[in-house]
């Protein structure tokens, strides 16, 4: 499976979907995790992709996979409450609907991925689309090389997915640094911002990098990679964030000459640098 943008097969990609919630649990002060699944059938996607998740008279939203496509049958989303209509969708419990366009843009061209060592940097719920890479790399662990991951919050409290970090923590297919900005009396490990945990292990320049946060930390995640002599089309961001309709239409999402609801939203580095929205 390379780039995929895994056109949808039902045919009217503007016509929503029904999705049970099988599962729904408030997972911090802002962040409701959401187990679904189709009313009408499969869900096709690939990691990296994104859905336009909306209840009726409320709106939709662009929402990133949260889950990996090697895990069938359901699919997971986080909805972080910041508006309108993500305060309605954070509302809803196990046995009602949402309802979803989708899959939607390009998700990560995993030919490009296999074979080499991988390091995945996710900030803040930069770690929800990333997950969806982060299973599939282990659940095919065998297709990839050495894989490390990064993963850093303000505070202990903003940490997501929990049964994930501790096995991550545990296991010996993933070589796991986590790190909070400001610790609480609970926190015992590392303490800083994400780009301090380059000190605690090295990468060979063949190294294919994905990276998914704040815009703050990209261009310092970005420094640290050039120091070490990882070519930036060896460099993968994500800009789901930026998105709006989904289909190109609106234009919220446009930079200079690229959409990223059309073009991405997962970009190499190198098409992306040359942006001066990158960072905002």
């Amino acid at each position: 499976m390379g780039t995929c943008s895994c056109a949808s097969h039902y045919e009217n990609i503007f016509l929503p979907r029904e999705a049970e919630i099988v599962r729904a649990a408030r997972v911090t002060e802002t962040e409701k995790h959401f187990t679904l699944k189709m009313k009408d059938g499969a869900m096709p996607y690939a990691p990296g992709q994104i859905l336009e998740v909306s209840v009726h008279g409320y709106g939709e939203i662009p929402i990133g996979f949260a889950s990996s496509p090697t895990r069938p049958h359901t699919f997971d989303l986080v909805i972080r409450t910041v508006g309108r209509v993500s305060t309605a969708i954070s509302r809803l419990e196990k046995g009602e609907s949402l309802f979803v366009r989708g899959p939607l843009g390009k998700g990560f061209n995993l030919d490009l991925l296999r074979g080499h060592p991988m390091l995945i940097v996710a900030a803040g719920i930069g770690l929800c689309p990333t997950r969806s890479l982060i299973q599939y790399i282990l659940d095919r662990r065998s297709e990839f090389d050495r894989f490390t991951l990064f993963f850093g919050v303000k505070h202990p409290k903003e940490q997501l997915f929990l049964d994930d970090l501790a096995r991550w923590r545990a296991s010996a297919e993933v070589d796991f640094h986590e790190t909070v900005d400001r610790p609480d009396e609970t926190w015992k490990g590392n303490v800083g911002v994400i780009t301090k945990l380059f000190r605690k292990t090295s990468f060979t320049p063949n190294t294919r990098v994905v990276v998914c946060g704040p815009p703050v930390m990209y261009k310092f995640v970005i420094a640290e990679l050039d120091g070490m002599g990882i070519a930036h089309d060896h460099i993968f961001v994500d800009l789901e964030r930026r998105m709006k309709c989904g289909i190109g239409k609106c234009g919220h999402c446009q930079m200079n000459d690229k959409y990223v609801c059309l073009d991405g939203p997962v970009f190499s580095y190198a098409e992306v640098e040359h942006l001066e929205e990158l960072f905002s």
